[in-house]
């Protein structure tokens, strides 16, 4: 029988920092408002995180661990060419639909230029981002994906996943209706995907041409 084990304060203080930061943005979230969130003193919580950046810091820290460890799992898979560009965009839209204030704080953060992180955000997603580049320009150099922009094209992956969790209250105002559920979130990312197939997928490539990088 399995046994639900109670997260640890320092989670707990995490859990609600991530709910903070990404409703009220980092100027208007105090120590004191997480505090509250967790149930907890303010010096209860200075015992784990010192300061308001000490705490946003490893909010990111594990936003992008979790984000990374998802992506590499999906990496990591036995597929090659499509198949391959389908399992990580399906892991980077189920990773954002489990954590939607991660999308929010990633935005907000955007936005503002990573101003409040001791780290420069793009300069940690580069990585991700040249891994990506290199993978499409492969396969185009090879002819198994029709030629584009491959920067443009990762962009546009970035985008589509993103800014669909993001706007999510303003889309279900376009639609009138439900943006995040299981319907929904269905829809989305068959659609995202078909989008990737049109634009790398000659139409009348064969199955086994598919597989070829």
């Amino acid at each position: 029988e399995q046994v639900d084990v109670e997260p640890s304060t320092r989670q707990r203080i995490l859990d609600a920092a991530v709910h903070c930061f990404a409703h009220t943005g980092y100027s208007a979230t105090s120590l004191n408002d997480v505090a509250a969130e967790v149930g907890i003193r303010r010096q209860s919580l200075l015992h784990h995180f010192p300061s308001k950046e000490t705490l946003y810091e490893e909010v990111f820290e594990q936003l992008l661990s979790d984000w990374f460890s998802r992506l590499a799992d999906a990496i990591s898979v036995q597929a090659i060419g499509l198949a391959k560009v389908e399992a990580v965009l399906s892991a980077g839209f189920g990773f954002f639909a489990d954590n939607p204030a991660y999308v929010t704080l990633m935005r907000r953060e955007a936005i503002d230029g990573g101003s409040h992180l001791a780290i420069d955000l793009a300069a940690t997603l580069r990585p991700l981002f040249d891994g990506a580049v290199d993978y499409f320009e492969r396969g185009m150099a090879s002819g198994v994906f029709r030629q584009q922009d491959a920067a443009q094209l990762v962009i546009t992956g970035y985008g589509a996943l993103l800014s669909y969790f993001s706007d999510a209250t303003f889309i279900e105002g376009l639609v009138d209706g439900p943006a995040l559920d299981d319907a929904a979130l269905d829809r989305r990312l068959t659609h995202v995907l078909d989008i990737f197939r049109a634009a790398l997928v000659d139409p009348d490539a064969r199955a086994d041409d598919l597989a070829a990088i």
